[in-house]
């Protein structure tokens, strides 16, 4: 696909790469802007496996641990 593109290019190889890179810039640009805003709510970022109330005892088991003093 990319041989594709770069030989249906306009100029030489300067001119190519220039060209290439805009396009690539763009593509970039267009996922950023429109692309993912959209698929963002469609994914499970927010779907949280952890209990909170377990992660934190944990913590403050640990702490005491490692400051040395017993419990």
């Amino acid at each position: 696909m990319y041989g594709w593109i770069w030989r249906h290019l306009p100029g030489n190889v300067y001119v190519r790469a220039l060209i290439s890179a805009v396009l690539v810039t763009g593509v970039v640009f267009l996922l950023f802007q429109y692309v993912f805003p959209w698929a963002e709510p469609l994914l499970p970022f927010n779907d949280v496996t952890v209990d909170d109330a377990a992660g934190r005892g944990a913590g403050v088991a640990g702490a005491g641990a490692v400051a040395g003093g017993t419990a």
